[in-house]
């Protein structure tokens, strides 16, 4: 068995080879048919537009080896890279802003200790792309800079494109136009996305959020992570992956497609807690298990699990939200 995944993380001691060997050899075939999809539908050129079709091929997950191309097409980011070229460059040429550069540097061993590609012994060791694609968005991005949580992210999209520009462009894509200010220093859109998620757990599993309002537990606890890692560590790797392939096209709308499959999924099991921290030890399990690393089966849940989920009922709910914050602040 390899300990090490491809994606470069070691396995837990506890890792599972038996289901995950019966669950690959069928997703193998699943992946096999799909490139095969994908290379017709590509014929070859660099581009794709978008349709309902695309949709749909995303939504079935798009094969590693045109991953990169196709987030950096449907994400904007390839237009956003084109029309700036040297840009990036320029920024890690630039002045440097000592605070920033000095809170990515503590960060770097903390970035996926448990993977071997970024580790300093590693040749290439990918903390130093990590580094600069972070470092290069902090000076891009001011009202941003740096925060927790974009080492992950940045890690992730250097280990699937493996092009540190790309990355720096996807990162962008990310933070600044599909996840509503995540990642600001007041982090009002991350606050306001758990306050929109509770909110649908009311309308579509309420004997879930009822438990949670009973033992007084907020939903910033248990799903804080979920929403600042994007799922990382948190899901299987493939899951992850699958997980964005939607997320670049479609917007962030999937984030609350993923929760409440999750949710609602273990909801007989969410139910069992009977006090405070049991809540919080139930929300960890869920995101543990074959649910979620069959990732073919589980995508398809997160598009029928949910019901209806429209943008302009999760725009609503989130204007009403932000100004509960707004107005408690």
């Amino acid at each position: 068995f390899c300990s090490v995944d491809p994606y470069g993380f070691e396995r837990p001691e506890d890792f599972d080879y038996a289901s995950y060997e019966a669950f690959f050899s069928r997703y193998l075939v699943v992946l096999t048919r799909r490139a095969i999809k994908w290379s017709k539908l590509l014929k070859g050129k660099n581009s794709i537009q978008k349709s309902l079709k695309v949709k749909r091929y995303i939504r079935k997950g798009i094969p590693n080896e045109h991953r990169a191309l196709i987030w950096m097409i449907v994400s904007g980011a390839q237009t956003n890279m084109e029309q700036n070229p040297g840009y990036y460059h320029r920024l890690l040429e630039g002045e440097k802003n000592d605070k920033l550069v000095e809170a990515i540097r503590t960060d770097m061993n903390r970035t996926f200790p448990d993977n071997v590609k970024f580790r300093k012994t590693a040749d290439p060791c990918l903390q130093h792309t990590l580094y600069n694609v972070l470092v290069a968005y902090g000076h891009h991005n001011k009202e941003v800079g740096y925060c927790q949580g974009m080492n992950f992210i940045a890690g992730y999209l250097i280990l699937i494109t493996k092009n540190e520009e790309e990355s720096f462009w996807l990162l962008d894509a990310l933070i600044g136009r599909i996840l509503p200010d995540y990642y600001s220093p007041a982090m009002l859109g991350l606050k306001t996305d758990q306050e929109v998620l509770g909110e649908l757990v009311k309308m579509k599993v309420p004997a879930v959020a009822e438990l949670m309002e009973r033992h007084g537990v907020m939903w910033t606890l248990v799903v804080s992570r979920w929403f600042i890692c994007l799922f990382i560590d948190i899901l299987p790797v493939e899951t992850v992956l699958r997980i964005w392939d939607c997320l670049f096209y479609e917007g962030s709308k999937i984030i609350f497609r993923v929760a409440l499959t999750l949710i609602k999924q273990h909801q007989a099991f969410i139910l069992e807690a009977t006090n405070f921290p049991d809540i919080c030890d139930k929300f960890k399990e869920i995101t543990k298990g074959t649910f979620v690393m069959e990732c073919h089966s589980f995508m398809q849940k997160i598009f029928t699990d949910p019901g209806s989920l429209s943008m302009a009922t999760i725009d609503k709910l989130r204007e009403t939200c932000r100004e509960n914050l707004l107005s408690q602040g």
